[in-house]
């Protein structure tokens, strides 16, 4: 097997979960390597490991690629994969860790199951955008898996949101601004503005105000196969527009497209950690005092 690591701060979760990790797949004699930033910053402490192999882009004879740290991590990893299919699995070293939901005690079991393919592939849809005129920043990474969002820049004013849906005009929001979420991004930003939990595999976006001064704008769920239109206006010439924590710099003539990606994220599921387990251990589903 062909692995490729995937970390961004080599803090002290990460390099112990990268030592288990590491000696898991030697043992397995797998092919792995490191990611070249992550590698560079963390040689000096690999020790036995400080002339391994390392990676700047990904290409299809990689078999998965492991992350460490928590869900923003799997987001940045998920530029180097691309629409490669390959499969992506988390480790979690941060906090919540929707996505990554391996604890660093669990790797060895995990990467047992990984090699006798007792998983599933959830299949995760991502968001594509085009600006009218193109945006040099967000070009070559046009995508995301979590939300795309636009927001108010430099002004404590809000910004109005004129939003079309396959053409058809919806409403313009007038508020702090708006998330445009997946299934996978119902748990996330969208899911902190009172936007509501996704099933991942629900063939759905979800549009999310933040903040609205319209206290009668709500989420609005609505097909993953609908094309959105954005126009934002407001006392500054630009507004910015985040890729899951990708930030660029549009201005107020700029119009946003909004559609479903020409291609999915393969994330590795297994039984114990689905996305029903996920949210009763994260969110707390069914905790109570009384019982």
């Amino acid at each position: 097997m062909k692995v490729a690591i995937y970390s961004q701060y080599p803090k002290k979760q990460s390099k112990e979960a990268l030592k288990v990790l590491t000696k898991t797949l030697q043992e397995r004699k797998a092919s792995f390597f490191l990611e070249a930033e992550f590698y560079k910053d963390i040689k000096s402490k690999l020790g036995n490991l400080s002339n391994y192999k390392v990676f700047n882009i990904l290409d299809e004879s990689f078999d998965l690629l492991i992350s460490i740290g928590g869900d923003g991590t799997i987001l940045r990893a998920i530029t180097f994969v691309r629409d490669l299919n390959i499969p992506i699995i988390g480790i979690n070293t941060g906090r919540l860790g929707f996505l990554a939901t391996i604890q660093t005690e669990n790797i060895k079991e995990a990467i047992d199951h990984i090699y006798n393919k007792k998983y599933s592939l959830s299949k995760r849809t991502l968001l594509a955008i085009e600006t009218t005129p193109e945006n040099k920043d967000i070009i070559d990474l046009d995508f995301a898996l979590n939300e795309i969002a636009v927001s108010r820049k430099n002004t404590t004013s809000m910004i109005t949101v004129e939003t079309k849906l396959n053409g058809e005009y919806l409403t313009s929001y007038w508020s702090d601004g708006l998330i445009i979420a997946t299934p996978t991004g119902s748990t996330g930003y969208s899911l902190s503005c009172a936007g509501p939990v996704i099933t991942p595999d629900t063939t759905s976006f979800v549009l999310t105000p933040i903040a609205p001064h319209n206290l009668s704008a709500r989420p609005l769920v609505i097909e993953d196969s609908t094309i959105i239109e954005l126009k934002v206006s407001g006392r500054e010439d630009n507004y910015l527009v985040s890729l899951d924590s990708r930030i660029a710099t549009l201005s107020n003539d700029t119009v946003i497209t909004i559609k479903k990606a020409p291609f999915t994220i393969n994330m590795i599921e297994f039984d114990s950690e689905s996305f029903l387990t996920t949210l009763r251990k994260k969110l707390l589903w069914g905790e109570d005092k009384r019982n």
